[in-house]
């Protein structure tokens, strides 16, 4: 046996031992990232003079809006019908061609809490949500700003019970991967790899205890933030070439001296947000390079993926094809699939997620892959875009 197939007959125990680093962290992860409390008593400065409640804090929510005639009007009604917090709401129609501008305009003559932030032309070098973000910052009024897409849905207790839950974790921003739904096939295969990749590789118990702008994590579909902390941090100026919000605003509030926390905000905020297989892969290729942040991590996370998940698929098959199933190795190989299922069953029951997805597990592993270097090459050619345009 040459020492070029002993590695690839052993190489079963590499992919053992990460299956049960994942599976093992995402069990850790699942004890700390829980669902807000209900919430209570909040006040704008957290006591109360007199017998009397401080009055409740200030929430600016910020809408980027392209192209948003389907959803508009849904995320602005939901974010008004929110209880126990003073609200106002900020939309910047980043020079939409629907009737993204007509809806608008009605939701601000309905409610004198909506703003439409005056528009300026899109600067040299930025993105354009990025863009719209750094006007509504600039422009709110609230102690707190709830950066969020138009395709999320809020319930009327989500902005009382997130800001308990700030305060519980003493953190100046708080973020959540909202309740995901999905649609299409590709849809149910790539959008679950959000909780995969989360739950797998990010130490949350470090998270938690640490301002480490490494162990930080956000979802840019709900980015909660004190407004001393986002300008602290140099608000999206800091990050205004960007696609990755999730990732950098967090990053940089720690950089800032602030703590940045997760929860899990299942059961108050959803997103669908994407409709068709074209739209999920321009969706997830636009930023997935960003989210890793250099060719060095790409290169890493391809190892762990492609011979720490996807190898012992492979290996099986073609051992068996050669008639050579030596015993530690096979059993190794198949220990290391049956943990990932384990994992991917814990996720697809904790966030209700397709069981399809679990099943064609190794098929979407690959797509991760293959995302991850198309979004580097066009991360590399200057081709991401957001709502069809590339930064100014």
């Amino acid at each position: 046996m040459t020492w070029i197939s002993a590695i690839f007959t052993w190489m079963p125990a590499f992919s053992a031992l990460v299956s049960s680093i994942a599976l093992v962290m995402s069990i850790i992860n699942a004890q700390i990232y829980v669902r807000a409390r209900s919430a209570g008593r909040i006040g704008g400065g957290g006591d109360v003079r007199g017998g009397s409640p401080a009055a409740p804090p200030v929430v600016s929510v910020c809408i980027p809006a392209r192209n948003e005639e389907r959803n508009i009007a849904a995320i602005v009604r939901g974010a008004l019908a929110n209880e126990g917090v003073a609200l106002e709401v900020l939309v910047h129609d980043d020079q939409s061609a629907d009737q993204t501008p007509v809806i608008l305009a009605a939701l601000c003559a309905e409610d004198a809490r909506v703003r439409a932030v005056p528009v300026q032309p899109l600067p040299a070098g930025w993105n354009g949500k990025q863009w719209g973000c750094e006007r509504m910052g600039q422009e709110a009024r609230g102690e707190w700003l709830l950066f969020t897409d138009a395709d999320v849905r809020i319930t009327p207790d989500c902005l009382a019970r997130a800001l308990a839950e700030a305060k519980r974790l003493n953190a100046a921003l708080l973020s959540t991967v909202p309740q995901q739904e999905t649609g299409t096939f590709l849809e149910r295969m790539v959008v679950p790899l959000i909780h995969w990749m989360l739950f797998s590789w990010l130490p949350m118990p470090r998270m938690r205890t640490s301002n480490d702008p490494a162990t930080s994590a956000g979802c840019g579909q709900f980015l909660l933030v004190q407004r001393t902390a986002w300008i602290a941090a140099g608000g999206h100026a800091a990050f205004r070439d960007s696609m990755h919000d999730g990732i950098k605003l967090p990053r940089n509030v720690r950089r800032a001296g602030f703590h940045t926390d997760l929860y899990d905000g299942s059961d108050s905020v959803s997103c669908r947000m994407y409709r068709s297989a074209a739209e999920t892969w321009r969706g997830f290729t636009k930023n997935a390079y960003e989210g890793l942040g250099s060719p060095l991590v790409l290169v890493v996370f391809t190892v762990l993926e492609v011979l720490g998940i996807l190898l012992p698929w492979i290996w099986l098959p073609v051992m068996m094809v050669r008639g050579d199933m030596p015993i530690g190795p096979t059993v190794l190989a198949g220990f290391a699939i049956a943990v990932q299922l384990l994992q991917r069953v814990i996720l697809a029951r904790r966030f209700r997620q397709s069981f399809e997805c679990v099943v064609l597990h190794p098929f979407t592993i690959a797509l991760l892959v293959a995302i991850q270097w198309r979004s580097w090459w066009l991360h590399l050619t200057k081709q991401r875009a957001w709502r069809g345009r590339t930064a100014g």
